[in-house]
């Protein structure tokens, strides 16, 4: 019998084993090609429109009937986590190859590959960016490569600190209608403008506390009864801090209501952005994406946060809108997407050549993945769990869980000793109750291909040389 725990042994992994694993994730560690999708001929590149919120999950589309286009049911978070997330968002690179691994230290952030500046350097966008930036970036440093800004830290729903172009200041407003003011009145002010701009807003919610608007604090929300995962009672083949983990379904309930809640004010927001744009007849001229950081647990395997190898931590909402590409309302596009997908796609529609290193692809072009690489790096001994890497499918999911913390931000060449193995068929078992893995024996081991998923997966997760 083989255990769950480590496997045989639990090896260590060196940087010199992580390259000497099988190249077969290729396709999930690498830039997917494709052919593209008809465009449109249009007046000029589009604007961009980029909205990311904060530890939406999915099944909050309640709260948000005004977000429309196309909508990508099957996106993932590389890393469920704020700070790596919006890195990879911003350079289409996963953590280990960006270097902001956890939400300190986004200093590690190669500026001249992000799309702020690719965009204005290379393609003469006007940038600008309002609400969140970096987890850990000081109010007082202006946001590289943007031309107007502003930016809060630490950030908060009310009497948040902002660097409004270079003035900082604390503003009483409830930050989501505060940011929702400055974006349209960039808008109004680079209407019919000479070069097209790219505009990306970033508002708090529903991160924690999950504070509403006022005007939302008391709304009634649709009941909820929680799901499988949350109702799990044998949590046997799951690693020791999960089985530890004692969220309730009140618990769950609790933040799904608050989550619904301030939710609504970000729906006002792109409903204004919106009507801005319709008014401007500039809609159709417009890419805009609304995608989350990363997802949330409402207490599903007693969790209440993210950054855990599950589906409702790295599944997010993801919806496009840009009838020239094809992008339309009513659109379903069930292709394996990613947060590291929103930087080529992004490029590709502006015609700005991709920077090198991007591990994402655009979704302007057809063509699917077989797999993506998920990773989670732990710093300090604060947080729960462990570092944790996964290979997720469409038909399944393989995670090892790693004993290794990062001291310094950077990642060792060991690779860390695997302590635990999940496996989960997602055909079967979507909530990822039943890991095959837990004791295992030798057969199972050999039918799932243990040996040759765990090499993929050292390739896949090492940093380049």
């Amino acid at each position: 019998m083989i255990d769950a725990n480590g496997g045989s042994g639990g090896p260590l992994l060196n940087r010199r084993r992580f390259l000497a694993g099988t190249a077969g994730l290729a396709a999930v560690a690498g830039v997917c090609g494709g052919t593209p999708r008809p465009v449109a001929a249009s007046r000029r590149r589009p604007n961009i429109l980029l909205i990311v919120t904060d530890d939406q999950p999915l099944g909050t589309e309640w709260a948000t009937p005004s977000i429309r286009g196309a909508t990508f049911t099957r996106a993932y978070a590389t890393t469920p986590l704020c700070g790596p997330s919006r890195a990879s968002i911003l350079t289409g690179r996963y953590a280990h190859n960006h270097g902001v691994l956890q939400n300190a230290r986004p200093q590690r952030l190669d500026q001249r590959t992000t799309l702020p500046y690719l965009l204005r350097e290379r393609g003469g966008y006007r940038t600008a960016i309002f609400g969140k930036y970096l987890n850990g970036w000081r109010v007082r440093h202006a946001p590289p490569h943007f031309d107007e800004y502003a930016i809060m830290h630490p950030p908060l729903y009310e009497n948040a600190r902002w660097n409004v172009n270079g003035t900082i200041a604390t503003h009483p407003a409830y930050t989501t209608s505060l940011i929702r003011q400055q974006a349209i009145d960039f808008l109004r002010r680079h209407r019919g403008g000479s070069h097209p701009w790219f505009l990306y807003v970033a508002p708090y919610a529903p991160h924690e506390p999950f504070l509403p608007e006022a005007a939302y604090a008391d709304l009634e929300v649709p009941p909820w009864n929680g799901n499988p995962a949350v109702e799990e009672t044998d949590k046997a083949g799951k690693p020791a801090y999960i089985r530890d983990a004692d969220g309730t379904l009140e618990d769950g309930r609790y933040i799904r209501a608050a989550q619904l809640r301030s939710l609504r004010s970000v729906d006002d927001l792109f409903r204004a952005l919106w009507n801005e744009l319709a008014a401007q007849n500039a809609l159709d001229d417009t890419l805009i994406i609304v995608v989350s950081d990363n997802g949330y647990c409402w207490a599903d395997h007693g969790w209440t946060s993210k950054s855990v190898p599950y589906a409702p931590s790295t599944r997010i909402p993801l919806t496009i809108h840009w009838p020239a590409g094809g992008l339309r309302p009513g659109h379903r596009d069930d292709r394996l997407v990613a947060n590291i997908d929103i930087a080529p796609t992004v490029l590709d529609a502006a015609g700005v050549a991709p920077a090198a290193g991007m591990d994402g692809r655009s979704l302007l072009r057809s063509g699917d993945r077989d797999g993506l690489l998920l990773e989670w790096w732990k710093e300090g001994g604060g947080q729960a769990g462990h570092s944790w890497a996964a290979t997720v499918t469409r038909h399944f999911q393989y995670t090892e869980h790693y004993d290794l913390e990062l001291d310094d931000g950077r990642i060792p060449e060991d690779g860390g000793e695997i302590v635990h193995r999940e496996y989960y068929d997602l055909r079967t078992d979507p909530h990822q109750l039943t890991n095959l893995l837990h004791k295992a024996t030798p057969e199972t081991w050999r039918r799932l291909g243990i040996d040759r998923l765990s090499a993929q997966l050292a390739t896949a997760r090492a940093t380049p040389a």
